[in-house]
């Protein structure tokens, strides 16, 4: 009996040990798991949404230029109660609001400041959207009817097998896929914890089997259809998407600091939701767009582009919120208005005929609570109105 128990004493010494040695071996996986896992607490979000770089692998996207395009301050803007009480009530943390190109407001909280550089979430695919424009236009993709498998073979036999590089753009790839950030076992979560561990966002695309709908008939909001874009792009310019970025765009509109993405284990670029700027550089992105991607006399992001991909083209349903090439279109709005948005209140809204531009980042855990969207938009084209009638 005492012989059974020392060796029982043993077997349990050997596995606690292997623990051990495993545990240390994977403790960045299993650090990067946990910080999945409690990304969004209350306690933890705000924090977490300026120091991604501190709990995820990531790379730096150089800005690629010495200069830094100013941002010269124009009449200072006033916030009204009511804008305050949405500031407090969405938890905002970044507010830049440029007129003209001009610095009309710009306000920190919740003890961030204007040097963090914010997760965009989504915010990310309309900069690869405007990437994709270019590259149509520099002739590397023939037109947006191309199959993504043409560049991205490893989706042949996946769900992505058929589809074009159009529907991807709007959002109609037919994919199945759960997009609800609130439940653990859903695709999008599924995908999140691959990011964490280190495994691959291409070969998490090419396991997706089962289609929903047809391509292009229904649009349907899936962030993967972002990631293949973004396999598009690499395919067909042999190039990293942060080597992209930097020359097409980055290096034409002097931002403050270097960006950097979010990335797997075999760096490839989180493109659909994992790219962090400072605020103030998302507001000169979206002066971009509002100058219809002209900077200093260069048009950087071809003018046809910037018009089509900014109006509602995607098979949306009746009466419902618009889309274009990965840019939002909500309804009721003036010619010319429309967003870049992200969860947990991102957002660079635009209004070109107006030429304001308005850059948001946010931590608000109840970004999902109905009409929430709709308080955004209002709070939005509030402002551009108080802004305008200003002048």
């Amino acid at each position: 009996m005492k012989q059974i128990i020392r060796w029982a004493l043993r077997i349990a010494l050997a596995l606690v040990l292997a623990a051990a040695v495993v545990g240390f071996w994977k403790r960045d996986d299993i650090r990067r798991l946990l910080a999945v896992n409690s990304l969004f607490e209350a306690e933890n979000i705000t924090h977490n949404f300026s120091h991604m770089d501190d709990l995820f692998f990531h790379a730096d996207v150089p800005r690629g230029t010495d200069q830094i395009s100013p941002l010269v301050a124009g009449p200072l803007f006033d916030l009204p109660p009511e804008v305050e009480s949405w500031i407090a009530d969405r938890s905002v943390t970044a507010l830049v609001i440029l007129q003209d190109g001009k610095l009309r407001h710009e306000s920190y909280y919740l003890d961030t400041g204007p040097d963090d550089r914010r997760i965009s979430w989504s915010v990310a695919k309309s900069f690869l959207s405007a990437l994709t424009g270019i590259l149509i236009d520099e002739g590397t993709i023939p037109s947006l009817d191309v199959q993504v498998t043409d560049y991205a073979p490893s989706l042949k036999g996946s769900a992505y097998d058929g589809v074009t590089l159009k529907n991807v753009l709007q959002m109609s790839s037919g994919v199945k896929f759960n997009e609800d950030y609130l439940d653990y076992n859903s695709d999008i979560n599924r995908m999140g914890r691959v990011l964490a561990l280190g495994g691959s966002m291409d070969d998490f695309a090419a396991s997706l089997k089962e289609r929903a709908w047809d391509p292009g008939s229904h649009m349907h909001y899936v962030s993967i259809d972002t990631h293949v874009l973004g396999m598009v792009l690499r395919g067909a310019s042999g190039r990293t998407i942060t080597d992209l970025m930097t020359d097409k765009i980055l290096s034409h509109i002097g931002l403050e600091a270097d960006p950097y993405y979010l990335t797997d284990g075999y760096g490839v670029e989180f493109v659909l939701g994992g790219l962090n700027l400072r605020t103030r550089d998302y507001a000169r992105f979206g002066q971009l767009f509002a100058q219809g991607g002209e900077w200093d006399g260069q048009q950087v992001v071809p003018r046809d582009w910037v018009d089509a991909s900014t109006v509602p083209s995607a098979p949306t349903e009746a009466g419902s919120i618009g889309y274009g090439y990965q840019w939002w279109i909500p309804q009721g709005g003036l010619p010319g208005q429309f967003t870049a948005q992200g969860i947990y209140g991102q957002f660079i809204w635009i209004d070109r005929g107006r030429n304001i531009v308005i850059a948001v980042n946010s931590s608000d855990r109840d970004f999902e609570n109905q009409g929430v969207q709709e308080t955004h938009e209002t709070m939005f084209r509030h402002i551009a109105d108080l802004i305008a009638k200003a002048n």
